[in-house]
């Protein structure tokens, strides 16, 4: 004989609430339109693109006083330049988001000049431990005029040196880095001049400048593009250059007037050489 069990009849499970689901993790207020900002900030060398550090290392907090603000990206603690910072999460989702390919131009300083061939393949695409790179712009560039670095780079007097342009769509651990030490070219200085049409443009070491956030481009659904297919990335925001002031005045902000002493040394800002080399 069978023994009884227990039945629990689908009618006798207690009711689901219907009422509205509670998050336990905190949600970031939302802004008010007109209260969006963007910054743009040259990143000194040496500083962490964070806001704390245990170590007492020099970090974000110390050029950005304005609460609520946090990047949009990150930058190595060894590279320069610029870096994008909002109070908008909307924002910082799109301009962080790997589908969207906005463009990124770096002036790198590497150890040797590289050949034709080595520049091709940087703009084919190589292959590090991670994967294939997507296709590149890459070209010899002649010495941008920026700031001194502070310390100076290590030279080697039988080795020359050169300057680098290139433009990248992918946002990969240290990926120009490792893009020509692929090619045998070691990078000894990175500068970050430009995120899409945001630049360094006239911005010392540690300086930033405020902008009107830029209202949000409909997302895009292209199809991707076959490896090696050349064109311009799409850009998701409607953005206008660094030096503009669309709706309102930039306002440019010097730590070292509220009394902080950047550690880069030199007061320059970047300028765009000249084209000239190879393209």
């Amino acid at each position: 004989m069978k023994s009884a069990r227990s039945r629990l009849s689908l009618s006798a499970r207690p009711p689901r609430d219907k009422g509205p689901r509670v998050s336990s993790a905190p949600r970031k207020p939302q802004v008010a339109p007109a209260d969006r900002k963007l910054l743009l900030l040259n990143k000194p060398y040496m500083v962490l693109c964070q806001f704390t550090d245990e170590a007492g290392r020099e970090t974000l907090k110390d050029y950005i006083k304005e609460p609520g603000i946090y990047a949009a990206g990150r930058l190595d603690r060894d590279s320069e330049g610029l870096l994008l910072l909002t109070n908008d999460g909307k924002l910082q989702a799109r301009l962080t988001q790997p589908g969207e390919k906005t463009p990124k131009t770096y002036w790198v300083q590497v150890e040797g000049v590289p050949s034709e061939a080595a520049l091709k393949a940087l703009r084919a695409g190589v292959e590090l431990n991670d994967g294939m790179t997507l296709p590149a712009g890459a070209r010899i560039m002649d010495e941008p005029d920026v700031w001194p670095r502070n310390p100076p780079i290590r030279e080697r007097k039988e080795i020359p040196t050169c300057w680098l342009e290139i433009k990248i769509v992918e946002g990969r651990n240290r990926q120009v880095r490792r893009m020509t030490a692929h090619i045998g070219h070691p990078t000894l200085r990175l500068i970050r001049y430009a995120i899409g049409d945001w630049t360094l443009d006239d911005l010392a070491p540690g300086e930033s400048r405020s902008l009107p956030a830029p209202e949000l481009a409909p997302l895009a659904h292209s199809s991707p593009r076959r490896s090696g297919q050349t064109g311009q990335p799409h850009n998701p925001l409607a953005a206008r250059p660094a030096g503009s002031k669309p709706g309102g005045q930039t306002q440019t902000t010097n730590p070292a007037s509220a009394g902080n002493k950047p550690r880069s040394g030199g007061r320059g800002t970047a300028r765009r050489p000249a084209r000239g080399g190879q393209s």
